[in-house]
């Protein structure tokens, strides 16, 4: 018996080091992005902050493409179109979606709303569905291409957008002025909390609201690549048709299963100028953002993060490698771009050791041997712990901040228990994501892996919220 509890207090100390070790050097570095954000706002104290009144205005026309890529989408596309025009506050754009010739109802809604407006057009790609978002997207380019030399026009700006997604009235607005300074624009996205599942789907609400108000930041003020979030995004048509020019005439890479990602990376290595624009759209400090729900149950959440890690963190290491040897910052984003399957593995053998040192301790006492024997740590444990106890606190009261300040109080309150979900599903998702990875090195061919969406109900216009239309209380929305 006491070889057994040899074993397990060995165990229970082995896992509970290497966890520490690994929890440490993750906080820490977590730790010096949240310095470097609280280190710029106090730089900018007292720079006036951009608003839809003070934006200056297009120094140039031109039409706006938007770009919907849609597969099996025939139950959300037809109300996201109809939203967008009829909140788009611009005088001239142009919808373009790409949809599948085997994918029926998805196409008869689409020429639904084309047949009402036509400002709506119908792309039908040439292959079956589905390929990927990016196969989509080309077929969607090369009509817009031809669509310009047919009528002499010169497009200003490419948007980004996907079916389920609800657009801010005035983004077109921003994107129209921003494009003449930069080549990329990236606008903040808001993932809306539904009440049937706050628990799933919110976690997406608080990962954004962090990422999105201070990683992206930091990210862009050190100077790193901007990656895309592949909504939200405007980008100018002659970026693209430099990418297009050197891939065969494609600007979107059809085999990357995280095409957003990747393209934000090589635009930033052509020298492209991008900016994350967090536009206030009022006096109450509502931003212009693009809001969409989230995966809401467990399976498809893993579904998706899945592809996220598979495609960023794992393939997306294989085609975009690093960035310049003296771009620094640009390998550290990258590295933390990439940490997740360790940081996965490291969460893991935490949730493993805290029970078996708690087995270590109930056994002691049932055996009558000393506690303090199997519980004793010597000073670097000690201090791990406590340093890990710190840094776990401050990561919640900063996700928690984040959350309140997009969501409000009650959302940031659940943000509590929703971080320990989000560590479920990344902890599912991880070796999922390895045993995908390991099917494209053997030559699987990339699939756009899309889950189900939903189009929220839209409330009507006399219960506006600062200024956007509001959702109804079963959306769970709040203003950010």
């Amino acid at each position: 018996m006491a070889e057994s509890l040899w074993v397990i207090d060995a165990f229970a100390r082995e896992t509970m080091l290497f966890a520490s070790v690994g929890l440490f050097i993750g906080g820490i570095d977590d730790l010096l992005v949240d310095l470097l954000y609280l280190a710029q706002r106090v730089r900018q104290g007292g720079r006036r902050r951009l608003t839809i009144a003070t934006l200056p205005p297009p120094r140039s026309s031109g039409r706006i493409a938007v770009f919907v890529a849609a597969w099996d989408e025939m139950a959300v596309i037809g109300a996201m179109l109809s939203t967008a025009l009829d909140r788009y506050d611009h005088d001239d754009y142009r919808i373009y979606v790409g949809v599948y010739p085997n994918d029926r109802g998805t196409i008869d809604a689409v020429a639904a709303v084309a047949e009402r407006d036509a400002r709506v057009r119908v792309v039908i790609g040439a292959r079956d569905g589905p390929t990927t978002k990016a196969d989509c997207l080309n077929s969607v380019w090369r009509a817009l291409r031809r669509d310009d030399a047919r009528d002499a026009v010169k497009t200003k700006a490419i948007v980004l957008h996907d079916a389920e997604d609800v657009v801010h009235a005035q983004e077109l607005r921003v994107f129209d002025s921003l494009i003449d300074q930069y080549e990329v624009v990236q606008l903040p996205v808001l993932p809306l909390v539904h009440c049937g599942s706050r628990l799933v789907s919110g976690h997406y609400a608080d990962e954004f609201a962090e990422s999105h108000a201070k990683q992206i930041l930091v990210r862009t003020a050190l100077g790193a690549g901007m990656p895309l979030a592949g909504t939200g995004c405007a980008i100018a048509p002659d970026v693209l048709a430099m990418i297009a020019q050197a891939r065969g005439g494609n600007p979107f890479d059809a085999s990357s299963l995280t095409e957003d990602y990747e393209l934000g990376l090589r635009l930033a290595e052509l020298g492209a100028r991008g900016v994350f624009a967090r536009v206030a759209a009022d006096d109450a400090g509502t931003v212009v953002a693009v809001r969409a729900y989230f995966p809401g149950t467990m399976r498809e959440s893993i579904r998706q993060k899945t592809r996220w890690m598979t495609g960023i963190a794992l393939a997306g290491w294989d085609r975009t490698g690093w960035a310049r040897p003296r771009a620094l910052a640009d390998h550290w984003m990258r590295m933390r771009d990439r940490r997740a399957p360790l940081a996965v593995v490291v969460l893991a053998v935490a949730y493993v050791a805290m029970p078996l040192w708690t087995l270590s301790i109930m056994v002691h006492w049932l055996m009558g041997a000393p506690v303090q024997d199997a519980s004793r740590a010597d000073t670097t444990s000690l201090w791990l712990f406590l340093a890990n106890a710190a840094l776990l606190s401050w990561r919640l009261a900063l996700r928690m901040l984040f959350t309140g300040r997009s969501y409000g109080v009650r959302e940031a309150v659940w943000s509590l228990p929703r971080f320990f979900v989000g560590n479920f599903v990344s902890l599912v998702a991880a070796p999922n994501a390895v045993l995908r990875y390991i099917g494209m090195l053997r030559g699987a061919a990339p699939v756009w892996d899309k889950t189900r969406h939903e189009f929220p109900d839209l409330a009507p216009p006399a219960s506006q919220h600062a200024g956007d239309a509001d959702f109804r209380d079963a959306a769970g929305f709040a203003g950010g």
